[in-house]
């Protein structure tokens, strides 16, 4: 599997990252996994979720905030720096499990990058993403097209979470958001935390079994 690092980069200029990628996969490509961080933006996803926006639009622009729809799974989220979003761009054809395997791993290689750096993490049955005792600390939304996958994950790593103060997160109404600074007290390296979670993913993405 190739890892690309896309540093920090715009929502939009992501989405084609991957499609074209997307289509090279498709044509037999490599498996690839894109790791950034995002300026501040709140996503719709293909399910909806405008209707948990808590600010107008006007007000989104006038702070620097971009509001965009997105092709992926689920409702309402945000990202912004010192979130790190992984996206990885994988065929799922011959996966054993399909889909709902590859979903599964990417929740356990969260859990497990968590559990690296001190913090305990978990699955919830009808919640999706991964949680802890405090909130919520990653957010997962995909898309599959021509049976590769796009969009991904978004771990909470950093402790200012204060644009999750603008929707109601993931559409669950009480739903809080948590990070590993938040968990641990201080927040790890983002080096760190994406040689983890680029290692974890890979490890499961890269090598799928019928365990």
């Amino acid at each position: 599997m190739r890892i690309v690092d896309l540093g920090r980069a715009a929502y939009a200029e992501v989405e084609a990252v991957q499609q074209a990628r997307l289509m090279e996969v498709a044509e037999g490509g490599e498996d690839t996994l894109f790791l950034v961080e995002h300026p501040p933006v709140i996503t719709i996803g293909r399910h909806g979720g405008g209707e948990h926006l808590l600010a107008a639009p006007d007000f989104l622009a006038s702070r620097g905030i971009e509001l965009a729809h997105s092709a992926r799974g689920g409702k309402i989220t945000c990202h912004f720096p010192g979130q790190l979003v992984a996206y990885p761009v994988v065929r799922i054809a011959a996966r054993p499990g399909g889909l709902r395997r590859f979903f599964d791993d990417l929740e356990d290689a969260v859990v497990e990058t968590a559990g690296i750096f001190g913090v305990a993490a978990e699955r919830r049955e009808g919640f999706p993403g991964v949680w802890t005792a405090r909130g919520k600390l990653c957010s997962i939304g995909v898309a599959v097209k021509r049976w590769v996958t796009w969009h991904g994950l978004a771990l909470n790593v950093g402790e200012d979470l204060s644009l999750f103060d603008l929707i109601t997160l993931c559409g669950i109404e009480g739903a809080r958001p948590t990070s590993l600074a938040i968990e641990r007290g201080e927040a790890p390296p983002m080096e760190s935390v994406k040689e983890t979670l680029s290692h974890a993913l890979a490890t499961r993405l890269a090598h799928p079994t019928l365990a």
